[in-house]
């Protein structure tokens, strides 16, 4: 091939875009091309840069005979058949080290304001209600932390906790050896026994589908808060309204929903159940819409991470 054409099949920071066209390549922007109307164009593909608007499996990669690369922008890499990527010696880029400080900050703000009741207070004020008992907070000092998952976002949700005085233990299935002066690193067992908040950053695979569940929940030896900024389908909403209402999970942050679809902005089109209803009805629960990556700064970060990864491996 005379040109290595880059797809650009999602909308991403406008640098990635610049540094790759400077190094040579071809880019053109399908942000909202059909799947259809791609197909056309697909086997002149040398690379794509996607997000999670569409599947990236057999019947996708079927129209790719060129394909060199894919770059995800973000973490997961969920909605991509990596194995198959694999067969077919297709290069497989994620961005995790662009946004894992701003998931990490937002981690740390929603675990704040769940402790010290801002949200309840907040709307309580504003509706002139002057509670002050009912919105006594707990500090965070004296806290044990327990993180799952000690990737780049574990990790950075540790660093983020060091000016506090807290214990800090991860667990993570795949990783040994990585305690050090910010974590210590135990078996699930041992976090199951300790945690007074549990803080979720694993990726979503079979395994950790629904690693919240009811079994889970009766392995906690303490009421705790629980913090999911990882994947939606990490938690099972049924066990988690089950853990609030008895008062075993004392509050949740959720930047992550059983329920999103691979279109976040139909979101609200479908009908939601009444465990749904119970989460955005209860004052110790705080929402926010998968942006827990998604500041200004890791905007620019994801992308520059992605055109350094591919730079690095074409230029070589």
């Amino acid at each position: 091939m005379s040109q290595r054409l880059v797809l650009f099949i999602d909308s991403v920071h406008p640098i990635l875009e610049e540094k790759l066209s400077h190094a040579g390549f071809l880019c053109q922007r399908h942000f909202k091309t059909t799947f259809e109307d791609l197909q056309n164009i697909l086997p002149q593909a040398y690379g794509l840069v996607i997000r999670s608007r569409f599947t990236i499996d057999e019947t996708f990669l079927a129209f790719c005979p060129n394909l060199q690369f894919i770059a995800r922008s973000g973490s997961g890499l969920e909605n991509i058949d990596v194995k198959l990527c694999e067969a077919l010696n297709i290069r497989l880029y994620n961005s995790p080290e662009g946004n894992r400080n701003a998931v990490a900050e937002h981690a740390l703000g929603m675990l704040l304001g769940l402790m010290n009741k801002l949200n309840k207070a907040h709307q309580e004020v504003r509706n002139g209600v002057w509670d002050r008992e009912g919105n006594r907070g707990e500090e965070l000092d004296g806290k044990t932390i327990g993180i799952i998952g000690y990737g780049n976002n574990g990790a950075a949700f540790a660093k983020k906790l060091r000016g506090f005085d807290v214990k800090v233990l991860a667990y993570d299935k795949y990783k040994t050896g990585f305690g050090d002066y910010l974590v210590q690193e135990c078996t699930l067992e041992a976090l199951q026994e300790q945690a007074d908040v549990l803080s979720f950053h694993v990726p979503q695979n079979k395994e950790t589908k629904h690693y919240l569940n009811s079994a889970f929940l009766s392995q906690m030896a303490k009421p705790f808060y629980l913090l999911n900024l990882s994947r939606g389908k990490v938690v099972a909403t049924a066990a988690l309204v089950e853990g609030l209402k008895s008062g075993q999970i004392k509050g949740a942050g959720l930047d992550v929903l059983e329920y999103e679809q691979k279109n976040f902005e139909s979101f609200f089109d479908q009908e939601m159940p009444a465990d749904f209803q119970y989460l955005v009805a209860a004052d110790n629960v705080c929402l926010t819409p998968h942006v827990g990556g998604w500041t200004t700064e890791s905007y620019v970060k994801l992308s520059s991470v992605l055109a350094d990864k591919i730079l690095a491996d074409e230029l070589t």
